[in-house]
């Protein structure tokens, strides 16, 4: 089975085959993660992502990574939190499902994420972990082509809490 690990980074700086960006509805950058990847990649991530249209809550679309380290790059918009009651879970499971399947559909063995949502999306960041883990752990059960997952964390909290998320599925 492939192996998920929980590092601290810029995943702006991932030498994988895709990253995810934590990307808003319109694709067309914004704060985070999402400005941070558009910077790194330069003008032409943009100017790719205008002709796709934007993308719906949960769905994932593909770019090359142009200026990034890493060949491919995952745009996700993960849910704002709104308490729990609105389908955030299914919405935030959806954004890592699909994503890792878009990735296997374009080849990629390596796919390294970011914390979707925990940011100014408000989703609680134990609660964001559970999921995108438990997530993770089935797509991987699943796969054949994918062979390394990673968290890429940008403070010690976030892997923190996606290292324990990620021992609790071992119990």
């Amino acid at each position: 089975m492939a192996e998920f690990t929980v590092m601290l980074g810029d995943i702006t700086e991932s030498k994988v085959d895709a990253i995810v960006n934590a990307a808003n509805t319109t694709l067309l950058g914004g704060g985070g993660v999402d400005g941070a990847i558009h910077r790194a990649a330069g003008p032409e991530l943009f100017a790719a992502c205008v002709p796709l249209n934007g993308c719906a809550t949960g769905e994932a679309k593909i770019t090359p990574g142009f200026k990034l380290p890493a060949t491919w790059v995952i745009h996700t918009p993960g849910p704002v939190w709104h308490g729990g009651q609105q389908g955030e879970a299914d919405l935030l499971a959806n954004c890592y499902r699909n994503s890792l399947r878009l990735a296997e559909s374009h080849d990629c063995q390596t796919v390294d994420f970011p914390s979707i949502s925990t940011g100014v999306y408000g989703y609680p960041l134990e609660e964001a972990a559970a999921v995108a883990t438990q997530t993770i752990a089935t797509e991987l059960a699943r796969s054949s082509n994918l062979t390394h997952v990673r968290l890429v964390a940008f403070d010690a909290e976030t892997a923190t809490a996606y290292r324990t998320a990620w021992a609790t599925l071992a119990d």
